[in-house]
């Protein structure tokens, strides 16, 4: 057959050609052919399907007076990634008062930004009718949790989801802002992607619990944000230790470093060791976030949190394994 290579297929049995392309056929037979390029052959047909695939993506435009937009995400749910967001978005401005930060949540089923930073209400419309975000302790906030009814559960197929994806991108006037925290919601699916590909994106963070479960899912998301040449920051471990209020006696109840673990793999930087602590869900529940209600807890001894402080911290040389 020259340099024409034949996969034969029978029913359910295949003989496997060297390209190895099963194709089951359920009775009939099948004679597939693949051509066996040349180097330079093979690079133009690269280049050409990279070609084909670009045009299908949008071009990414940067949001109007946004300079930097950092975006909280993880792989799976339930892992702290809001109280994340919030209390890195209020850090950050602590760290620095002549920074204007903004919150967006685009989490749209199970937005959770109104409830943690204690803001209620419909935005404003601006000249140029665009919505005007919510401001509460020096941060303008924006969710879709402002344009439904709190118990209203939005039973959206995707397209609807991508169009108020767009909305929550395009048509807010934050002013001009220094940074821009997106609260993501978990997974790596069409938000993500959508957010990824529109927008300009400084830096991603990734937040897991030391549990293998979640770390599972936060590896996959940080290998997301990778192929879509999103910087990933670094690793945040929540609920890495509980402490009993009593006996002070410590508790690894999910595991212990398994995000230093994964940070390893993936040649990243642990950002912040954040504790499972009552005082931390107390204050997120009551529209409180620890970083505002609580700066000098001890709560607030992790880096990532801590006013003053930078917020990457590098594995030093025993976390590394060297």
């Amino acid at each position: 057959m020259g340099v024409w290579r034949r996969l034969l297929v029978f029913g359910g049995v295949s003989l496997r050609g060297c390209g190895g392309v099963r194709v089951p056929l359920g009775g009939s037979r099948l004679v597939i052919c693949r051509r066996q390029f040349s180097g330079a052959e093979s690079e133009t047909l690269k280049q050409r399907r990279s070609q084909i695939m670009s045009r299908g993506l949008p071009k990414q435009k940067p949001i109007e007076g946004v300079k930097q937009v950092i975006v909280v995400a993880s792989g799976k749910g339930g892992v702290g990634k809001s109280t994340t967001a919030v209390n890195l978005a209020l850090a950050l401005a602590a760290n620095d008062s002549s920074k204007a930060v903004g919150l967006l949540d685009v989490d749209v089923y199970g937005p959770s930004i109104p409830k943690m930073m204690n803001l209620k209400g419909n935005p404003e419309l601006s000249q140029s009718n665009l919505m005007r975000p919510l401001l509460n302790y020096g941060i303008a906030c924006m969710s879709m949790g402002f344009l439904v009814e709190e118990t209203a559960p939005l039973v959206w197929r995707g397209l609807m989801v991508m169009s108020a994806i767009e909305k929550l991108l395009r048509q807010v006037d934050w002013g001009q802002l220094d940074y821009l925290v997106v609260d993501m919601p978990p997974g790596t699916g069409d938000v993500q992607l959508s957010v990824s590909q529109n927008i300009p994106i400084s830096g991603a963070v990734i937040v897991s619990t030391p549990q293998d479960i979640a770390l599972m899912d936060a590896h996959k998301g940080a290998e997301m944000f990778r192929k879509v040449h999103v910087p990933v920051l670094g690793l945040v471990q929540n609920m890495s230790v509980f402490q009993c209020p009593k006996c002070k006696h410590k508790t690894h109840i999910f595991g212990a470093d398994g995000a230093r673990r994964l940070a390893r793999t993936l040649d990243l930087d642990i950002l912040g060791d954040i504790p499972l602590h009552l005082n931390i869900r107390e204050a997120s529940d009551t529209g409180q976030p620890i970083v505002f209600s609580q700066p000098e807890s001890d709560e607030m001894t992790p880096p990532l949190w801590q006013k003053g402080r930078g917020t990457k911290k590098p594995l030093d040389e025993s976390e590394r394994g060297e």
